[in-house]
């Protein structure tokens, strides 16, 4: 249709594959599964959206309109990635996946807290949330979930709200 056409950022990528290929994989991990497996599936390499981009323009014919181009038919614009949008996909859950029959499907090793433990920590969380004990929502969630880390503009805001 002419354009432009917007990505979020330059640096995007993402791992694709085919339809058939992926419902192979899926199906052939399904058969492995024996009861509350994660699978990840090896998708390939990841390829950054702005070379698809480009390829599909040049490959309905037209050119990219850019710096070096300026009279090119198709504009490629960045539009700023949005809240919570990622540069690139992780595709592994835990540190230590382990091999399965299939080269191409691995077993994902996750952390777990045992449902005992589990239960009274999620109800001391919603009491948290419901007084709006910011802080204590902040504390539990880094102790609960491996990895959390929030975002800095929400520390900036917790630690605003925290002082008032």
């Amino acid at each position: 249709m002419g354009g432009p056409i917007t990505l979020t950022h330059i640096d995007v990528t993402r791992y694709f594959m085919t339809i058939p290929e992926a419902a192979q994989l899926v199906l052939q991990a399904g058969a492995m599964g024996e009861g509350g497996e994660v699978f990840v599936l090896d998708m390939g390499q990841p390829a950054r959206i702005v070379d698809l981009a480009r390829r599909m323009v040049e490959l309905s014919g037209r050119t990219v309109r850019d710096e070096q181009n300026p009279e090119g038919d198709i504009e490629i614009r960045v539009t700023g990635l949005r809240p919570g949008e990622k540069l690139y996909e992780e595709l592994l859950i835990g540190d230590n996946p382990s091999l399965t029959a299939h080269p191409r499907i691995m077993k994902a090793t996750e952390n777990y807290m045992p449902w005992d433990e589990l239960r009274p920590a999620l109800t001391l969380l919603e009491q948290a949330a419901r007084e709006n004990d910011v802080s204590t929502v902040r504390r539990m969630l880094k102790e609960l979930v491996n990895g959390y880390q929030p975002a800095e503009q929400i520390v900036d805001w917790i630690t605003m709200v925290d002082s008032a």
